[in-house]
């Protein structure tokens, strides 16, 4: 599925340093705390830090893979919209969904407007983030990835991008919070 055929953008540093791939590792480990971030919320306009839902509420972090505001990863588009769809379910049961994107500031607040997100989504163009938490990288962007914490920050369940598992289903990340 090809999102837009506008490829303006496309190719900046961004682009260049995650162009080689580098697969994602699975070295963080369930039921311990996962690293903090401070991150620029689009969607609300404020900044985000991890560390200060701990001991609040739990958390999603889903990473995504977003070229520009007009490219979207075909895998990645289908399973941002499912989790705007769905944002109200995880903020009803008590549970803060943070969509991490490789957009600069500027591009992240057109994807929240033709999108219509409801989610925070936090902007990381430098990809510390992607790259703190080892979602991996291939062709221009980091690797999609999702992260269930509980409200101490411990990590209760991981989803690694693959080629036969792309990103996992939101009724599937809503059970890990059971």
């Amino acid at each position: 599925m090809l999102t837009s055929t506008d490829f303006t953008g496309l190719f900046n540093e961004r682009f260049f340093r995650n162009l080689l791939p580098k697969p994602a590792l699975d070295e963080l480990r369930l039921g311990v705390g996962t690293p903090d971030f401070k991150l620029t919320d689009i969607t609300n306009n404020r900044t985000v830090k991890l560390s200060d839902y701990r001991g609040k509420q739990p958390v999603l972090l889903a990473f995504t893979r977003i070229f520009t505001e007009k490219q979207y990863c075909p895998f990645c588009y289908p399973h941002i919209k499912a989790l705007n769809e769905n944002y109200e379910e995880f903020t009803n049961r008590g549970i803060e969904v943070f969509m991490i994107t490789s957009t600069d500031k500027k591009q992240s607040q057109v994807v929240v407007k033709d999108l219509g997100l409801k989610m925070p989504l936090l902007s990381d163009p430098s990809c510390h983030v992607f790259r703190t938490y080892q979602v991996g990288q291939a062709l221009g962007a980091p690797l999609p990835a999702q992260f269930v914490l509980d409200k101490d920050g411990k990590l209760l369940y991981r989803h690694l991008f693959s080629f036969l598992d792309h990103n996992a289903s939101v009724e599937t990340l809503l059970e890990r919070f059971n």
